[in-house]
Formats: structure tokens, sequence, C-alpha cells
């Protein structure tokens, strides 16, 4: 007969069902340190280091450092006691006794920094002022353009413009008499221009030499030679000359013939041209015949 031991070890180990109940985990003071306390945490979630980083974006150097109870990698106390809150959190475990915890080992929590020193501070710190210089080239162009606008004014209500020297000044108008209407002034004519007799004696023997000069107004001219090749088609101001040469025959249209002066071959032509008449001539070396012109 065997009796049975109370104090089995099937008896003492705890089941599965415990462990599995509750996952949080409150560490006491005297118990774990804050690494391994978070180490087994991570653990009995489940959890790897990685996926412990990729939850709380905390660096896996950093993870690792605290699981060794090593806080120098965090950067400071504020910066490890937020590293431990964030981690305590993903593990399922409850910050609070590990931020004292971590409070207790390194001097205690720091005394929060009053606000108002603070802003006053922020407040009474001097400010670099630094030169403008968009205002500046915009005030600038502002002055230059109000200048520019001024002048321009000033020079357009002036309505007088300077008088070069040696200038004839305006004469002032003819008074009109009672009844009498003022004389109008007398426009001077322009003499009528001749040509050179130079250029007259000069004309060749062998060729047909035609000038034309516009001396009683303008006209409009058009010349070929006997190919029928144009040498001008224009308008012959007053006082100006054109002089054509063939060695058979000139063609000329003359638009006014009245206001043109003709000379053929050194010899003036005669014919009695009407102001605006239209004329179409045909002029050879052996013309003019007996001073007459050969209409084409």
């Amino acid at each position: 007969m065997s009796i049975g031991n109370a104090n089995s070890p099937e008896e003492e180990r705890p089941s599965t069902d415990d462990r599995s109940e509750d996952r949080t985990v409150e560490p006491s003071v005297e118990g774990p340190s804050i690494g391994t306390a978070l180490k087994k945490a991570r653990i009995a979630a489940g959890l790897t280091v990685d996926e412990v980083s990729s939850t709380t974006r905390v660096r896996i150097p950093i993870v690792h450092a605290i699981e060794e109870d090593d806080f120098t990698r965090c950067g400071g106390d504020v910066y490890a006691r937020g590293h431990i809150r964030t981690l305590a959190r993903a593990v399922h475990l409850d910050p609070a006794p590990l931020i004292d915890s971590y409070d207790a080992a390194h001097g205690g929590r720091p005394a929060p920094t009053p606000a108002a020193p603070m802003f006053e501070a922020e407040r009474i710190r001097p400010e670099r002022q630094r030169p403008n210089w968009t205002a500046a080239m915009v005030a600038a162009i502002v002055a230059v353009i109000g200048f520019v606008g001024f002048t321009a004014f000033n020079g357009g209500d002036s309505g007088k413009r300077p008088v070069a020297e040696g200038s004839a000044s305006p004469k002032p108008a003819p008074k009109q008499t009672a009844g009498k209407p003022a004389a109008q002034p007398q426009i001077p004519q322009a003499p009528k221009p001749e040509p050179s007799d130079s250029a007259i004696a000069a004309a060749p023997k062998d060729l047909v030499t035609v000038v034309l000069t516009a001396h009683d107004g303008e006209s409009w001219i058009s010349a070929k030679d006997h190919s029928g090749r144009l040498l001008f088609d224009g308008t012959l101001q007053v006082g100006e000359s054109k002089t054509f040469t063939d060695k058979e025959s000139i063609d000329l249209v003359l638009g006014d013939a009245g206001a043109v002066n003709l000379f053929v071959n050194g010899k003036e032509i005669k014919d009695d041209f009407r102001p605006g008449q239209v004329e179409r001539l045909t002029y050879t070396k052996d013309d003019p015949r007996q001073g007459q012109a050969q209409a084409g």
C-alpha cells in the first residue's frame, strides 16, 4: 500500500490556464529589473524585438539596450521614461511601477520647469532685424516711376517748345478791318527749274536722249527702252529731273504732261500739254522732227 505525496511536482507546477488568464505583470520594487520585466513580458506576449520596434517606433538597438537595463542610448531621462512607458504598453505591462523604479534608481522625478520664466525669456529676447531688401527695391521703383511721371506731366502742360536759335519767330496774323476781308499773304512762287545747258549740249548724237523736269507740280511718269525694259516708274517731284537714253527709242507715259518740261536730244518739245493731261510718247534719235513730238 503506497501513500500518495500531496506535494507532488505535478501539483506544484502552475497550470497553463493560470498563466494565460492575465498576461499583465506588475513587478514590485524588489522584483526583477526594468529591462528584465520588459523582456519577460515581451516573451510572454509572443512578440519579437522587431515586432515591438515596428509597433512602438523605438529603434531595435534601443529596445535591446533597455532590456539589458542600459538607458544611456535613450538620450536622457525624459526620453528613457518615454521609451519605458511605450514598451510597457506594447507588452501589456503597467508602466507606472517601471517609471517609479527608474526614478528611484536615477535620483527621483525631476521637478517641472515653471512655464512663466521660459515665456518671459522668450518675450524679452532681442531679435536681430534683417534689412528688408524687397521693400527697399519697391520704394526705389515707385520713386523712379513717380519722377518720370512728374517730368512727363510738367512737359505736357507747358505746351511750349524751345525755338531754335536763328529761327524766325511766327508773325502775328494781320488784323481785319471792319467790312473788309483780311488780305491773304502772298506765297512766293518757286522758280521753274530748267535743265542745264551742259546737259542739253552733252546729249550724244548716236543715242536718243530724253530729259524730263517737273516744273509746275509733281507728275507720275513711266519710261521704257526700245526692248520694253522699264527704266523708271514713279512720281517726279517738283524741281526733280530724270534723263533717259537708248540707242533706238524711248517710250514715255506722262501722268500730268502739263507739269513737265520735255527735252529730246537737246531740244525742248514745245507741245501745248494741258495740266492733268495724260500723254503716251515715243522718241527716237532723229527726233524732234522740225520741233514736233512723235505720239506713240
